[in-house]
């Protein structure tokens, strides 16, 4: 008998409990930085070295990073459920907790590509640095979606949503477009749970099993409800 298919979308809410840093949109930093100084492109072609170091420093507090109880939590989940999961995250703590099928929305620190040719990518783990070039001999950047840049993998993250028999939100605040448009895509009949420490408020998608929760203790409690203990 076929697994049911279980799709969830995360957001930075999954990965804060394992001591990587958020951003919020009320005061526009990110470790004190001004999001439109480190993460548009307009700040790589103003200062490509300080947006460099930056996402250098990310990538060491990433590979410091230790998957937790909701990373391993939805890993586990494989077991009973064909599960796939989609995250805005841009850290692979995910994959080190053993879930298979982890597509990132918003691309991977441990990656690398040339600024001009975004099909040549390379794994990273450790610096970028201004005068790093790719075979077509153009500087490296991070392979980061950026403000203001489109969001290719949104055009496969759809169909998938849209073949879930159960959809799970986790540690996301469903304001970041376009993955929060995504919730749009799910089946009327389909089951949707979301986990938040505070649940948003979100309309138009039928109704939401809500599990008001720290993603750690909410995916436990997501893993009770879904197997029937």
């Amino acid at each position: 008998m076929a697994k049911q298919k279980l799709v969830v979308l995360t957001g930075a809410g999954v990965s804060a409990e394992s001591g990587i840093q958020t951003f919020r949109d009320s005061d526009g930093l990110w470790e004190g930085y001004n999001v439109r100084d480190v993460a548009t492109p307009g700040a790589f072609r103003r200062n490509p070295a300080m947006v460099l170091e930056f996402y250098n420093m990310r990538r060491k507090a990433a590979l410091e990073a230790q998957p937790n109880a909701a990373h391993f939590g939805l890993a586990d989940l494989q077991q009973d459920f064909d599960v796939h999961i989609i995250t805005q995250n841009i850290d692979d703590l995910h994959e080190r907790a053993g879930s298979k099928n982890v597509m990132h929305l918003h691309g991977e620190i441990f990656k690398m590509r040339s600024v001009e040719d975004e099909s040549l990518v390379y794994p990273i783990t450790g610096d970028i640095k201004p005068g790093d070039l790719a075979e077509d001999g153009q500087q490296l950047r991070p392979h980061i979606v950026w403000f203001e840049e489109q969001v290719p993998m949104i055009a496969e993250a759809v169909p998938l949503v849209r073949s879930a028999d159960i959809f799970v939100v986790v540690g996301t605040s469903l304001v970041v477009y376009p993955a929060a448009g995504l919730v749009d895509f799910v089946g009327l009949r389909v089951p949707k749970y979301i986990i938040d420490r505070k649940i948003p408020v979100v309309e138009g998608v039928g109704s939401l099993i809500p599990i008001e929760m720290p993603a750690t203790q909410g995916v436990e409690e997501l893993k009770r409800l879904l197997r029937g203990g």
